[in-house]
């Protein structure tokens, strides 16, 4: 069975993105919020964000507690924030894989891609 992996590199300061709260969401007829975790000291979740029975094809978001996290390290944002909650809708098509959506931030930008 597949699962879903996820972890956080802050460019700004060149560390782990510790402490920032992860949720997912099912998309379907509606955003159904599925799970909520916390990146620990690595930038990592202690375990999957998604797995077992739940792993399933389908559309999902991932929205990332980006401004929460700038502003904790002491980071002076504008209100609004450029990004302040990053959010990155993505597919999973194949329920024996492993998904792996690694993100990097910093205040101003942020990239993604398919990791492993």
């Amino acid at each position: 069975m597949g699962y879903l992996t996820t972890h956080v590199l802050d460019s700004a300061f060149g560390c782990p993105g510790s402490d920032i709260q992860v949720k997912l969401y099912r998309i379907g007829a509606k955003r159904e919020l599925i799970a909520t975790v916390t990146t620990n000291s690595d930038g990592r979740c202690d375990q999957p964000v998604l797995e077992g029975e739940a792993f399933a094809k389908g559309v999902y978001e991932l929205e990332f507690g980006a401004g929460a996290y700038y502003r904790r390290q002491g980071m002076e944002l504008p209100e609004p924030a450029f990004l302040d909650e990053v959010v990155i809708r993505f597919g999973i098509a194949n329920e024996d894989e492993h998904y792996h959506v690694p993100l990097l931030i910093s205040p101003y930008s942020y990239s993604t891609y398919r990791g492993s």
